[in-house]
This record gives structure tokens, C-alpha cells and sequence, in this order.
């Protein structure tokens, strides 16, 4: 299913769960394309499901004029402990990979990310973020793009990412390169 096909709600729903942050109504409106009173009406359809729905562990949260789904109440102590583990233990395989590829690539965008990796990054993101080892750009008219943080950037005793062996050389790599171009003309459609 094209981005153009799937529903307003399912939209505004995947942006919400993969958003580390509240997304305003505003800025839900940008990047759907849809006027604020559409969005409004997907929104108060997501509020419906999330409330009638009682056994689910997640919920939509309004602070002001933003927006956020978060873990239900009632499963923080499994969450936080899930959490903790998560952020005092070596990183995967798949985190590093995406680490690396954020360090020699960046700054790159969750889309062009998963086109190299093949797969869905959101929650490695997340906790890549959340161990301050990269750092979220908020793009205006754009997707957030991701970067090593200047903590990673420490860690590994170096003074800036293009001193990573053979930065320039995979930085520039051709076909990268196209993989990213054709990732960002699917985004554009």
C-alpha cells in the first residue's frame, strides 16, 4: 500500500509510535498534507480507539496542542525493566549496525537508514537515542535526520566522525549513494 492509500488515521498513528517526542497538531498536518480539520477528525477517531480499547498497552497521551502513544500505566515496572536492560547492556548486532551506518552515512533519514539495513529501525533508533549515542535533527518540511552524537564521537576517542577509518570512502560510496536518492524520490511521491 502507497503512502497516498493508507488512511489519515493509519498515518497519523505510525507517525505517533514511532515519534520519540509529542507531535503537534500542526506539524501532524504538515506531514501528512492534510488540513488541520481532517487530522482533528483522524485524531478524536484515534482517542476513540485508544479508549474503548482497555486491554491494550498502549494509549494516546494530549499535552496542549500535541500528541503522543505511549506505554499503558499499568505496564511501567515491565517497561522500565525492559528499559533498563536495554540501555546497561552491550548494543546488538542490528544497533551497531545501525550506528555505524548512522556515523559514516549521517545525517540520514529513518527511511533511507531502513532502505540500506532492509528492515525497520524505530526501535533501535529509540534506544540509540536514548543512550545519547546519536542525536535527532528535526528537519522543517522534511524527516528528522540522525547523527553520532558527540558522546559516541568520545567514546571511540576520535575528534570527529571523519576520523572513523575510511570515513571519506564510505561516506561518498556510489551505491549508497543511490539507494539514499531513490529513497528520498519515493519519499517525494
Amino acid at each position: 500500500m502507497t503512502r497516498k492509500k493508507m488512511s489519515l488515521q493509519s498515518k497519523i498513528e505510525s507517525l505517533l509510535f514511532v515519534s520519540p517526542e509529542p507531535l503537534a497538531l500542526k506539524e501532524l498536518a504538515r506531514l501528512t498534507s492534510e488540513p488541520k480539520d481532517k487530522v482533528e477528525e483522524a485524531l478524536e477517531k484515534l482517542r476513540d480507539k485508544y479508549r474503548s480499547d482497555k486491554a491494550s498497552g498502549i494509549i494516546l497521551i494530549e499535552t496542549s496542542d500535541t500528541f503522543q502513544l505511549v506505554t499503558a500505566p499499568q505496564n511501567a515496572a515491565l517497561v522500565s525493566e525492559f528499559l533498563k536492560g536495554d540501555m546497561t547492556g552491550e548494543l546488538t548486532d542490528p544497533s551497531l549496525e545501525t550506528l555505524t551506518i548512522i556515523a559514516y552515512r549521517g545525517p540520514i533519514t529513518k527511511p533511507e537508514l531502513e532502505q540500506i539495513r532492509g528492515v525497520n529501525c524505530g526501535l533501535i533508533l529509540r534506544n540509540l537515542s536514548m543512550r545519547g549515542l546519536i542525536i535527532i535533527h528535526e528537519e522543517r518540511g522534511g524527516l528528522p535526520r540522525y547523527e553520532a552524537s558527540a558522546e559516541f564521537v568520545r567514546f571511540l576517542g576520535l575528534r570527529s566522525v571523519k576520523d572513523l577509518p575510511d570515513y571519506q570512502k564510505l561516506h561518498e560510496h556510489a551505491t549508497i549513494a543511490q539507494v539514499m536518492a531513490a529513497t528520498e524520490k519515493e519519499e517525494a511521491t
